[in-house]
C-alpha cells in the first residue's frame, strides 16, 4: 500500500488517527450528573454588560449573577467512561452573569475554571472559557458525624484556587426547601465559540452558540444563608464581578445529557 493510499487519520478531535479512537474528546451526547453548591449574587450591571457580546444584552434583571461549585461525574453515550474514575470525575467552578437574546432569558459565563484536562477542552469546543484550577467542596453523605446531609442548620463551602492563590470561597448554611432551583441554573448557557485566527489568510472563528440540553433532572432543592467571596487576585475585569449584594445559597444535586449546540448568531 503506498503513502497516498493510505487512511486519513479521523477523530472528533485531537489526535487524529487511523481509527478515531486516540481523540481526546468523544462526541455527544455527554451525560452529567453532579452535587452543586451555588450562590446567587448581584454585581454592577455596568461591569456586567461589558461581558457580553453583541446580540445579548442584561435581559429583565440587571445584574443578577450567581457562582457555582460543582462535582462532576460524566459519560458518553457508551457509559464506557465509567469504568474509570479519573476519566469521568472533574470538579469545575463557574460564575454565572443573567442576559438574555432576543427577549429569551439565557445565562453567560464569563470564567469557568475545571481540574480536569478533558472537560476543559470539552469546554473549548463548547465555547466555555474554561482554564485549570483546584476546585473543592462539601460531598454530602447519608452517614456520620462529619458527612454533611442536606438539613436545616448543616453548612456546606466550595473553595477555588488558582496558581496556588485562593480566588473564590463560599458557604451556604441550609435554612429549608426551595420553591423551585435557582434562576441561573434553569436557563440555556450561551457561550462565543471562538478561535484565533493561525494562518495570515484566515480570520477568527467566533460564533455565539447556546447548549442543546435534555434529560434535566433536580433533587429537591435545598436553600440557606449564603456567604461569597471573590478575591481580587487575578486581574481587574475578574475583579469587576465582585458581589455587591449577596442573595440566596442552594445545594442540590443535578443531572442533563448535552446533545451539543445551536448558532444563534456572529
Amino acid at each position: 500500500m503506498t503513502a497516498t493510499s493510505l487512511p486519513t487519520p479521523v477523530g472528533y478531535s485531537l489526535p487524529l488517527s487511523p481509527s478515531g479512537t486516540s481523540a481526546m474528546i468523544t462526541p455527544p451526547p455527554w451525560h452529567f450528573a453532579g452535587d452543586v453548591i451555588m450562590v446567587d449574587y448581584r454585581v454592577d450591571p455596568d461591569a456586567a454588560a461589558r461581558f457580553l457580546p453583541p446580540g445579548l444584552d442584561l435581559g429583565p434583571d440587571p445584574g443578577a449573577a450567581a457562582a457555582v461549585f460543582a462535582e462532576w461525574q460524566w459519560c458518553s453515550e457508551s457509559g464506557a467512561e465509567l469504568a474509570d474514575p479519573a476519566t469521568c470525575q472533574f470538579t469545575e467552578f463557574l460564575l454565572l452573569i443573567g442576559c438574555s437574546h432576543e427577549g429569551r432569558p439565557m445565562a453567560r459565563c464569563p470564567y469557568a475554571w475545571v481540574d480536569q484536562p478533558v472537560p476543559l477542552v470539552r469546554g473549548w469546543i463548547q465555547g466555555m472559557p474554561k482554564q485549570f484550577g483546584a476546585i473543592h467542596q462539601t460531598r454530602p453523605k447519608p452517614v456520620g458525624v462529619a458527612g454533611q446531609r442536606p438539613a436545616p442548620g448543616e453548612r456546606f463551602h466550595g473553595s477555588l484556587s488558582v496558581s496556588g492563590r485562593r480566588v473564590a470561597e463560599a458557604s451556604v448554611k441550609l435554612t429549608g426547601l426551595a420553591d423551585e432551583p435557582p434562576v441561573l441554573h434553569t436557563v440555556p448557557l450561551v457561550h462565543t465559540r471562538y478561535f484565533p485566527a493561525w494562518t495570515p489568510e484566515d480570520e477568527p472563528v467566533s460564533e455565539l452558540v447556546t447548549s442543546e440540553v435534555t434529560g434535566v433532572e433536580f433533587t429537591p432543592v435545598w436553600r440557606g444563608e449564603a456567604d461569597l467571596r471573590l478575591f481580587d487576585v487575578l486581574d481587574g475585569d475578574f475583579a469587576a464581578l465582585a458581589p455587591v449584594e449577596i442573595g440566596a445559597g442552594y445545594v442540590f444535586s443535578y443531572a442533563e445529557t448535552l446533545q451539543g449546540g445551536r448558532l444563534l448568531g456572529s
